[in-house]
Order: C-alpha cells, then structure tokens, then sequence
C-alpha cells in the first residue's frame, strides 16, 4: 500500500496552465549538489518546453514538476509545490552554470547546478533495451476512457497463457516506478521469459491513460481490469481461458475482487503485499509501525494515531468537507519542513482514497476457488505480514489451491531490507530479490503451462 498518512511524502503537482516559454540558454538537464548539514545532497533540474522538473534520486524524487518558473537569465526561479517547507530556488546563469539559493522550510542553501543530468543509482534487474521476447504498445477502451499500456509476448506463436497486473494505491505508470525501481517491469520480464503473456498499464490519469484517479472508485479499477482482460480474449495470440490476475499492494484489493466475480473466468490470482485487512486498518497499522520506528514520545504517537482513526472514521461516515477540514487542521500543527503539500492533503477527501479506506477484502477473498498465491515481505511496514499472512490464510482457508507464504527480510517491494522501511526503497539496488521471482514462476507453473 503506497499510501501513509503520517509520513512526509512528495507529490507531483499539476494545472491547466501552459508552462511559460524557457529561454534556450537555459533549456536541457543541469545537476548540483545541496550542501545539507548531515549529507550532502545530489538533484537535478530539467527545463524544456513542458516547463521544469526536480529529481532527486536519494529521496526517490524523479521527474517532479516545479511551479513560478522564471527562466531569465538574471533572476533565474523555481518553486518546488510537491515539497513540504514552501520550497524553491532563486539564482542566475552565469557561465553556463546556475548558480543561486535553495530555500526550505525557512532555511536558505547556497546551490550551483552545471549541465548535465544527476546521476542515478543502477538497477541492475531492469530490462534490457531490446529484450528476447516481443513488447507491443497497445491501447483499448474501458468505458469513457482510453487504457494505454505494454504487452509482451513469449518467443513463439502462442496462443499464451497470460497475466493481467494490477499496480498499487496512487498514480502508477505501468512499471509502477518508485525510486528508480521498475518493479512491474522486472515481474513483466521474469514473467515473460517464463513463457507468459503480460498486460502491464498506465493508471488512470497517467502516461497514455485517459480519466482521473481520483474521481475513479472500485467499480471504475475493476472494470478497467475486466477491459484489458476483454482485450486479451479478443486477440489470437493468447488463451482466453487460462488467463489470471497479479496485483500489488492495492492492487491485491482489485485482483482477487474482480476475480470473485461469477463470470470473472480467471485461471489463476496472485497477490503481492496484497492486504488481507480492511482499508482502514492497513492505514493505522502503518502509521503506528512507523511511528514506533522513528522512536516517537508516547504522547505524540497517541495524538497522531488519534488523527489517523479520527480520520479514517470520517473518510467512512461520507462526510468529506469534514475530512477537508480535519486534515487542513492536522497540517497547520505541523513544524514547516513537515506540512504536506496541498495535493497530498486534497486526495483524503477523493473517492478513490475513500474507497481504499472503506474497503473490506475479505468477502471476494472467501469467494475464491482459483489457485492463489498470497505472499509478503517479513519486514513490511505497509502491508505488515504479520497480521495480513494469517488474515489471507483465513479468508482463503476454502480453496484447496491457495498458498500463503511470508519471504523473512523483504520490505514492500520485496527488496531486502531489515527495517523495511519506505525509505530504504531509493538505496537498494535490488528492485525484486530473485528468490521472490522465482518462486512466483515456479508456483504458476504447477497451475498454469507456460509457452514453449
């Protein structure tokens, strides 16, 4: 579950206003190092015809649009409005370098940024440029909306069994990039070499994918799974009748409610970090974990953990100009460089948040009589295995070919990790431990033939 409430997060914002002209001296990638006190700091700036982005590799920062560009040469300014802290850089070009303050939560950095692009951590798992299978751009509809996504095929003529995925909580490309990390992409590449056919897709709203996310509620997520696997059905290429479902995260809410439908015809569901609990739950466990790992006094975690529930129960009860207002609330007793930006306190009152929160699993996971594979990270803090494994062992306790199985060591993303902390995603160059991979094709292959 990407989503914590308590926790700084980034967020991308974005308007309907065009990005205003860039002056062609500074146009292009430039990098610099912030000089902070503890650890100094690599980012970097892009500025094109779009306007200009913030990547900040360390903090798992990619791409981030900036607002208030000013790209004249002599007073050369940027604001940062997905940044706690009301952060933003002024300076000047001078030489080919920009060099100028950064500002943050009341503090002011001296920064040069020189041309070229930040260097970024390698991710020796991701797949190569040119891959030993196909890989087809493809698109379809989902009611109103347009689905943009990849398929990759098996070396041969099929028809393949195939995999729908389905990401986590948030706007997902269809890598479900995070950090630098691919993860879909690396599953996608394991998946297909195996011998099956993967759909991998943009969320609403993002890359090549039409509507919003934040108006779209569960029924919107499940009928845009039920659209890709109509467009799987109707292609020559693949076996309609041995095609199943990999969600992740929230995702591990979508797969196996779609696939408890009765004319859902799903061959196989496969859950990672899937939560077996309900919405509301999954957000105060994580919030206490974290928390808890960052040591806070008793007296604080209660008045936090407090808000959480108080929240959460709102979210619930429909009320949303009251959720609006318990959040605004929360953030105004926030030192600056912990305020949440404006976006992040926007999507509480979303119908997609709040039909994450309101969200019980169990129900479609009872209904399940498909081979399914649960499995968790031993040291999750978002979807904790130690109360969501026997929570899945449970609901799926009516399904001969179920199995539930916790990896010791693996955060969220299945990376290891001892603390399992969200932070350790961006410094680790593992994006899936191959123990995990190969476990999932081993298991699908017991159920499901692949290609040859």
């Amino acid at each position: 579950m990407l989503v914590i409430l308590i926790a700084l997060t980034t967020a991308a914002c974005s308007g309907s206003q065009p990005a205003p002209p860039v002056t062609p001296a500074i146009t292009g990638n430039w990098n610099g190092i912030l000089p902070l006190p503890d650890h100094p700091l690599p980012l970097g700036i892009t500025f094109d015809g779009n306007g200009a982005a913030l990547t900040v590799p360390e903090q798992g920062i990619f791409d981030m649009p900036l607002g208030a560009i000013d790209t004249d040469p002599a007073a050369v300014s940027f604001t940062a409005p997905g940044l706690p802290g009301d952060a933003g850089f002024h300076g000047r070009y001078d030489q080919d370098d920009l060099i100028g303050t950064f500002r943050q939560g009341g503090h002011d950095l001296p920064l040069t940024l020189h041309r070229g692009r930040v260097p970024t951590p390698p991710h020796p798992q991701d797949p190569p440029a040119q891959p030993p299978y196909a890989a087809e751009q493809v698109n379809y509809r989902s009611g109103d909306i347009t689905i943009a996504g990849t398929l990759t095929l098996p070396v041969g003529s099929g028809p393949f069994p195939a995999v729908v995925m389905s990401t986590g909580s948030g706007p997902q490309d269809r890598d479900e990039e995070i950090d630098g990390h691919r993860p879909f992409a690396v599953i996608a590449d394991a998946l297909t070499r195996a011998g099956y056919a993967v759909l991998r897709t943009d969320d609403r709203g993002v890359g090549g994918t039409g509507g919003q996310l934040a108006t779209a509620d569960y029924t919107d997520l499940t009928d845009d799974i039920t659209a890709g696997l109509n467009y799987l059905r109707g292609r020559a290429d693949i076996d309609g009748n041995r095609i199943g479902l990999f969600g992740h995260s929230e995702g591990g809410y979508l797969a196996p409610l779609v696939a408890s439908r009765p004319d859902a015809r799903i061959a196989f569901v496969i859950m990672m970090a899937g939560p077996a609990l309900p919405g509301d739950e999954i957000l105060f466990e994580q919030n206490d974990l974290l928390l808890r790992a960052a040591h806070v006094d008793e007296q604080t975690m209660a008045r936090k953990l407090g808000y959480v529930a108080t929240l959460t129960r709102t979210i619930r009860s429909g009320d949303t100009d009251r959720v609006r207002e318990l959040a605004e609330q929360n953030n105004a007793t926030l030192p600056p460089e912990q305020k949440q930006p404006q976006t992040a306190i926007d999507r509480l009152s979303t119908e997609n948040f709040d039909a994450l929160v309101d969200y019980d699993p169990a129900p479609a996971l009872r209904r399940l009589r498909m081979p399914v594979l649960a499995f968790y990270g031993g040291t999750d803090v978002q979807v904790p295995a130690k109360s969501n494994a026997p929570a899945a062992t449970a609901d799926l306790a009516a399904d001969p070919n179920a199995d539930v199985h916790v990896f010791p060591g693996l955060n969220h993303l299945m990376q290891p990790s001892p603390t399992g902390m969200p932070s350790s995603y961006r410094t680790n160059s593992i994006t899936i431990a191959p123990e995990v991979l190969s476990y999932v094709t081993d298991w699908l292959g017991r159920y499901i033939v692949p290609a040859h």
